[in-house]
C-alpha cells in the first residue's frame, strides 16, 4: 500500500478529532493563573496538562490501535518503526498557555511509514480544530485554504520567537525580512499555523523543531496549499524547520533570506 485510501484518511480524520477533544477535557481545567508549573530537566516548563492529556490520548490509542506506535513529548517512544506512528505534543506552547495566551494547541499527527500524513492542531479554548490530510484542510470542519499569496510588502509575518538565534540559521539574512514586510509579530507556537490556515496572516516562520513540534502542522499546510520548506529550501520535516507562504509570496521570503542565491 503506496498510500492511504479515502476511506482509511476519513477515518483516522474522524479518530484524530476525538482524540483532540479527549485532550481538551484534560487540558482546560489546568488553564488559568493558579496552575502548578515544573520544570523539565532542560529548564523548559511542562504542567499536568501537558502529562495528563498525553496519559489519555496514550490509552485511547492502545484501546483502539494496539499495534500502532507512539512518540511523545512527554512519555517517549512505544513501537516506533511500525507502519503507523502517531506523534503526540499535547500542549505545543507550553510557555504561552502557563502565561494565560491562547496561542498553545494540541498536536496530534498519524505518520504512516515514516511520513505525517494526518495532523491535527486543537485550539481547545478558542474551540479553533484545523485538520489536514495534505490534501484537504478544515478548520472545525470547514475547508480552510489561507489567503491569496501577497506581496512581501503588505505581508504578515510571524514566528514564535522573533530573537531566538536559530533564525539566522543556515546563514540566513533574517534581520533583513521583517523591515520588508507589513506587520511582525511573535503570534506563534501551533496557533500561529491556525491563523496561516485560516487566512488572518501569510508568512509563519519556525526556525527549530521536534518531530512532535511539525509532524501535525505539515498536513495542514499541504492541505491548505501553502508552500513549506526548512531554512535550506529543502524539505520542512526533514530539516525540523519551517517556512510556510503561498507560493509567489515564500519565494520572496527566500529571496530575502539569501539575496546571493
Amino acid at each position: 500500500m503506496s498510500e492511504l485510501t479515502r476511506a482509511q484518511k476519513d477515518e483516522f480524520i474522524e479518530f484524530i478529532a476525538y482524540l483532540c477533544d479527549e485532550a481538551a477535557k484534560e487540558i482546560l481545567p489546568h488553564y488559568g493563573p493558579d496552575v502548578e508549573i515544573e520544570r523539565k530537566s532542560d529548564a523548559t516548563p511542562v504542567t499536568l496538562a501537558d502529562r495528563n492529556a498525553e496519559k489519555r490520548i496514550r490509552e485511547i490509542l492502545a484501546e483502539r490501535y494496539p499495534e500502532h506506535g507512539i512518540i511523545g513529548e512527554e512519555y517517549g517512544r512505544e513501537r516506533d518503526d511500525a507502519d503507523f506512528v502517531w506523534v503526540l505534543d499535547p500542549v505545543d506552547g507550553t510557555k504561552s498557555f502557563i502565561s494565560g495566551v491562547p496561542l498553545f494547541a494540541t498536536l496530534i499527527a498519524l505518520m504512516y511509514k515514516g511520513r505525517p500524513v494526518i495532523g491535527a492542531i486543537n485550539q481547545p479554548v478558542l474551540k479553533q480544530m484545523v485538520i489536514g490530510d495534505c490534501e484537504t484542510t478544515t478548520l472545525n470542519g470547514k475547508p480552510v485554504s489561507g489567503r491569496e499569496a501577497c506581496s512581501l510588502s503588505q505581508a504578515t509575518l510571524c514566528t514564535t520567537d522573533p530573537i531566538r538565534t536559530t533564525l539566522w540559521q543556515n546563514k540566513a539574512d533574517w534581520s533583513a525580512l521583517p523591515p520588508k514586510t507589513a506587520l511582525y509579530r511573535s503570534w506563534g507556537d501551533a496557533g500561529g499555523y491556525i491563523l496561516l490556515c485560516s487566512g488572518f496572516i501569510d508568512i509563519m516562520c519556525d526556525p527549530m523543531m521536534e518531530i512532535w513540534d511539525c509532524a501535525a502542522i505539515l498536513p495542514c499546510l499541504e492541505g491548505a496549499g501553502f508552500k513549506v520548506t526548512g531554512w535550506k529550501g529543502g524539505d520542512a520535516f526533514d530539516e525540523r524547520c519551517i517556512i510556510a507562504a503561498k507560493a509567489p509570496l515564500h519565494d520572496e521570503v527566500m529571496a530575502t533570506l539569501y539575496p546571493a542565491n
